[in-house]
Parts: C-alpha cells; structure tokens; sequence
C-alpha cells in the first residue's frame, strides 16, 4: 500500500500555499514527475526546463540550503543554462539565510530554519535579490542528527516562487544524506516543471481556441 499524504492549504501573506505533511516513506511530488531517489535518474528534468524557460525568455534562481549546491549543480551541467540561470545562493546558516535572502530573524525564531514559512521566504527573497521569474527553495533536515518528533530526520520543505504566487510543499525523504539531497533536487526540479508545463499547456489552449 502507498503511503498516505496529509495535506493542507492556507493563505499567508495573501499567497497560497501548499504544505504536504510527512509520510511514512519517500514520495514523488504532487505532479508526479519524480520517481524515488533509488530509481536511475537523468538529467531530463534539468534538459527540460532550461528548454522551457529558454523558449519563454524566463530566468530562474535558486536558494539551497540542505541540497548544497546540487539543484544549480544539475541545472548548470546543461548547455544553455547560462541564458536562464543567474544566480544560486547556498545559505547554510541560519545568518546566511537572513543576510543574503532577508529571511526575518523572528521567522526563524518562531518556526525554525526548516519550516514552510521559512522556505517561502528564502524562495521570495532569492526571486527578489536575482530578480528572476521564478526562485527554487530546499530547507530540511539531512540527518543523521538534528530531527525532532515534529519534524524528523528526511523532513524537507521546498518552496518555489513565481510571479503569481509562492507555494510550498513539505516532503520526507528519510534515508542517507547523499539519497536525501538527490531525492529533494528531484522533488524541487519536478515542481518546476510541472507550474512551466502547466503554464504553456494553458497557453496553448488559450491560442487553439482563439
């Protein structure tokens, strides 16, 4: 049986978002584009959406903290990134976040570093400092330390901003730090795709029926 997916939807900020409650074992995201960490992956996430952004003039930055790097690693071994990719920021510290992403100090003091209104602000603030059309965002707990009963060893939050909206998604990707990091870069790369296939597939509609 698969595992079941709590969720929940609310505003803040006048922005909807979205966050996933933990599951008993690895889940793709909600667009179901990413297999588990365990099955081959390619680059065809990375491929697709340096394509997509490139085709509609779009940029994208990205805010890593428990991934390292990895999400713009992947992005930027594709030709052609450097038309849409301009900037990654790997903000470990909880400092790093406030200084380079304007995290607020009482966000991180109310919810802590991995929390749904923490990654909505990293995402925001690397779309504002980058000033790009979308911002990718990863907070999480790698392991083996650090988890909580609330929050446990796998808990990740991702966030991606838009021009629209901000939204977040919470996934549990337990398992060894190198799994984890590949499984969130998959997950965050995978909302991504899904919003710019969405997009073009309702601007596409849009054009068919005019």
């Amino acid at each position: 049986m698969k595992p079941e997916v709590r969720g929940r939807k609310s505003e803040v900020g006048g922005q909807r978002s979205e966050v996933r409650g933990p599951t008993s074992g690895l889940r793709p995201p909600a667009s179901g584009l990413c297999p588990p960490a365990s099955e081959p992956m390619t680059e065809s996430l990375s491929t697709r959406i340096v394509r997509l952004l490139a085709e509609r003039k779009q940029t994208l930055a990205l805010a890593e903290s428990c991934t390292g790097g990895l999400i713009a690693h992947r992005v930027t071994n594709i030709p052609g990134a450097s038309e849409v990719f301009l900037a990654g920021f790997v903000t470990y510290s909880n400092e790093a976040k406030q200084r380079f992403l304007g995290v607020r100090a009482e966000t991180l003091a109310a919810h802590g570093a991995v929390s749904e209104p923490v990654a909505r602000e990293m995402a925001e603030g690397a779309r504002r400092a980058a000033q790009t059309d979308f911002a990718i965002a990863g907070t999480g707990i790698a392991g083996p330390g650090g988890g909580t009963a609330e929050k446990p060893v796998g808990t990740v939050f991702i966030g991606l901003a838009s021009p629209q909206e901000t939204r977040v998604w919470r996934r549990f990707n337990p398992g060894e730090r190198l799994a984890f990091k590949q499984a969130t870069s998959d997950q965050a790369l995978g909302e991504l795709l899904a919003l710019l296939e969405a997009e073009n597939g309702e601007a596409l509609g849009t054009s068919n029926i005019q």
